[in-house]
C-alpha cells in the first residue's frame, strides 16, 4: 500500500473507462465468504455496463496510484433489471422511489480505514441531490449459519449496517444465481434487501 490514496467519485458513461479493472475486483473479492463467487469476466462487464448507461449513476472508487482497489456502486431502481425491481412491486413499493446500492467492495489492506463510511456518505449525498427517492436500499447474501467455507472468524457486517441506519426487510428477498468456489455449476442464492428511509 503507498501513500498515494485517493477516491473518484464518477457517474454515468464517465465510469466506463474502469469497467475491466471493476469487474476484476468484483471477482476477486467476491470469491471471499459470504459470496464465494466463482465470477466471470464476461458477465462482470455486463453487469457493471448498467451504470455506465444510467446517467444518475455512481461509482465511488478508491485508487492506489492508477489502480483502483475498492469500490462501491449505486443506481436508480427504475434503471436497474427487472429482478432487482420484482421483490419491491410485489411487496406494494414504486421502484422509481427507490435507490439502489451495489457492491461496497475493498482490497484486504486497506480495510478498516474509514473507506466504507466514505463509501455509505457518498451513495446517500448522491441520492439526496437526484432529489426524487424515499428509500436507499442495498441487498446481502443469506448463508446457512454452519456453512463449511464459513471462517471461524468471520464477523457479518448487520452491526455496521444498523449503525448507518439500514434495517433488514425479510419481506424483501429475491434470488440470484451464480457458481460458488466449491460447486460445480450455479445454484440460486438468496439474498435480503436492507433499506433506509431518506
Amino acid at each position: 500500500m503507498s501513500n498515494n490514496l485517493q477516491i473518484k467519485t464518477l457517474t454515468g458513461g464517465n465510469i466506463s473507462p474502469y469497467i475491466p479493472s471493476l469487474a476484476q475486483l468484483r471477482i476477486e473479492i467476491f470469491r471471499e465468504y459470504p459470496y464465494l463467487y466463482d465470477g466471470s469476466f464476461k458477465y462482470e462487464q455486463n453487469y457493471l455496463k448498467t451504470y455506465t448507461e444510467s446517467p444518475d449513476s455512481l461509482a465511488v472508487i478508491v485508487f492506489d496510484g492508477d489502480e483502483p482497489v475498492g469500490v462501491s456502486t449505486a443506481i436508480p431502481m427504475d434503471h436497474e433489471t427487472e429482478e432487482f425491481k420484482r421483490p419491491f412491486i410485489e411487496q406494494g413499493y414504486n421502484p422509481n422511489n427507490v435507490f439502489y446500492c451495489g457492491e461496497s467492495i475493498l482490497k484486504k489492506e486497506y480495510r478498516g480505514k474509514g473507506f466504507y463510511s466514505r463509501f455509505f456518505k457518498e451513495r446517500e449525498d448522491h441520492a439526496k441531490k437526484l432529489g426524487r427517492f424515499d428509500i436507499i436500499t442495498f441487498c446481502a447474501v443469506v448463508r446457512p449459519d454452519k456453512h463449511p467455507l464459513k471462517p471461524e472468524n468471520y464477523r457479518p457486517l448487520d452491526p455496521i449496517w444498523k449503525k448507518f441506519g439500514y434495517s433488514k426487510h425479510p419481506e424483501l428477498t429475491t434470488t440470484y444465481t451464480w457458481k460458488d468456489i466449491n460447486e460445480e455449476k450455479e445454484s440460486p442464492k438468496k439474498m435480503v434487501f436492507w433499506l433506509k428511509w431518506m
